[in-house]
């Protein structure tokens, strides 16, 4: 179907005709841009340290009484002495740490953030320095307002001098109090990039730290890279990169899945961005990361993947040649319907490339899944395949169009005719009628038409003829006339 077919208006509407394989693809990013939305439930932003088992038990024989009112902690903490500071903040801690509605507005509003930041410089007491970090790290986990203040409070630049406390358990809340502030977003990420974190960061990985402090240093990292509007600056990405890649290899689910999300962060943007992650080699460790079966795992790698595939198509090429289309089949019937979307989405933006793209996708026998899917699949699934079908008819040969045609695709093609979505339905009305065209120039519309019909496909068509929305019942109208009117 050239564009000269084709009313403007349904251009438009169908986005990929006309275009190459690259605008196809970036186009697929704006259909399925709810697919990569990080959301809550994927990943935390912000996290609360409700233990309530002190880091040393020497500290708790400081305190003689725990128990205060909010007034008497208020009190306590604007003490001189350190030791009545060091109780009426542990009694603050305890206070934000409870699991149920802690009461971060009242610490806010009480003013007690400032000397609380006050106390994260006191190097001669670092068990006051410890709580004070675990006391801004909860109200940090608060709201938006709430983490404002604790910036504004200028806590920023101390909790980074903690990065290199000889205390582990003060570097250690530290570090998950950076995290929750640049979990909030990309203006407050961007402070704690500015103010020279990462390099602080990074030099704490190794193999001798326990494994509960890595695991905070990998979802700090990952808020790091996390938000768009803006990116964070590249110079902050090529720092995180190297460890990103080493800790891929660790064997902890956790330290696994935040360093999986932080790609997937990375790789969500321009061509230019998902080639530094590529270029770091992680692409075949991410393709095995896609066989596991813990979905905190499998979800961020497979995201990540899918990122990648909505880049040239020579990253789209790496990303096969790192063995992406042999996993990505068992994804397509995975119990969970959110993979097998996102597998489908996949697919579709391997199919936005050029037919040496189309090709492998044939050689790896994706055409017997993704009719499956289109036939019994679930709806949000089978819009993903339809997608995968209209990229790969308008980039591929006719040889390798026939090929899906003969892998059984019409029959069920023809069924999702019926579906109340208006966009797949114009979108399957221009791939029967591009496919007829291409039949018609190696004579073998007679046959398809044949076959259409033995499908009930005309009658289906021709109901359409009467749908509401105008440039559905004008295209089918186009097709009978143009290819049924005998």
């Amino acid at each position: 179907m050239s564009t000269s077919d084709v009313p403007e208006e349904r251009l438009r509407k169908f986005k990929y005709r006309g275009k190459d394989a690259s605008m196809r693809r970036q186009q697929r990013i704006i259909v399925s841009v709810e697919l990569r939305k990080a959301r809550k439930d994927e990943q935390v932003l912000k996290r609360r340290n409700i233990n309530h088992v002190s880091a040393d038990p020497a500290s708790e024989k400081i305190a003689k009484r725990v128990d205060l009112t909010l007034d008497e902690i208020i009190k306590g903490v604007n003490s001189s002495d350190p030791v009545v500071c060091f109780q009426a903040t542990q009694a603050a801690r305890k206070m934000l740490s409870r699991e149920r509605n802690p009461p971060l507005k009242s610490f806010v509003a009480a003013g007690l953030i400032p000397r609380l930041v006050e106390f994260l410089k006191w190097s001669l007491h670092p068990f006051l320095q410890f709580e004070a970090a675990w006391a801004l790290t909860n109200i940090a986990s608060g709201t938006s307002d709430q983490t404002r203040a604790v910036v504004e409070g200028g806590a920023v630049l101390p909790l980074i001098e903690l990065l290199s406390s000889p205390h582990m358990t003060v570097c250690e809340q530290a570090v998950w109090a950076l995290g929750n502030i640049a979990g909030d977003g990309s203006e407050f990420r961007d402070v704690v990039i500015a103010s020279n974190a990462i390099p602080h960061l990074l030099a704490l990985v190794s193999s001798a730290i326990p494994i509960t402090f890595l695991r905070n240093i990998a979802w700090t990292l990952s808020n790091l890279c996390r938000n768009k509007n803006p990116y964070p600056c590249s110079e902050a990405v090529k720092q995180m990169l190297p460890i990103l890649s080493q800790l891929l290899q660790h064997q902890d689910n956790e330290v696994l899945s935040d360093t999986c999300w932080a790609l997937s962060y990375l790789t969500d943007g321009c061509n230019e961005r998902i080639g530094q992650v590529v270029h770091t080699g992680v692409l075949p460790r991410l393709v095995d990361l896609m066989t596991r079966s813990e979905l905190s795992i499998l979800i961020p790698s497979l995201r990540t993947m899918g990122n990648v595939v909505t880049g040239t198509d020579h990253q789209t090429q790496l990303a096969i040649n790192a063995g992406l289309l042999t996993v990505l089949a068992p994804l397509l019937k995975h119990s969970s319907i959110s993979i097998q979307k996102e597998a489908a989405w996949t697919l579709s933006n391997v199919a936005a490339g050029p037919h040496q793209h189309i090709q492998q996708l044939i050689a790896f026998n994706m055409l017997l899944p993704l009719v499956d899917i289109l036939k019994d699949g679930e709806f949000r699934v089978q819009r993903e395949a339809v997608w995968t079908v209209a990229n790969f008819v308008s980039g591929a040969t006719v040889d390798q169009i026939f090929r899906l045609v003969h892998s059984g695709v019409m029959g069920p093609l023809l069924n999702l005719l019926s579906v109340p979505d208006v966009r797949m339905v114009n979108i399957i009305l221009d791939v029967i009628a591009y496919i007829l065209q291409k039949a018609e120039r190696i004579c073998e519309k007679e046959n398809l038409c044949i076959l259409i019909e033995e499908l009930g496909g005309i009658d289906r068509i021709e109901a359409l003829q009467l749908h509401e929305n105008h440039q559905i019942s004008q295209a089918a109208q186009n097709l009978i006339e143009k290819h049924f009117g005998e």
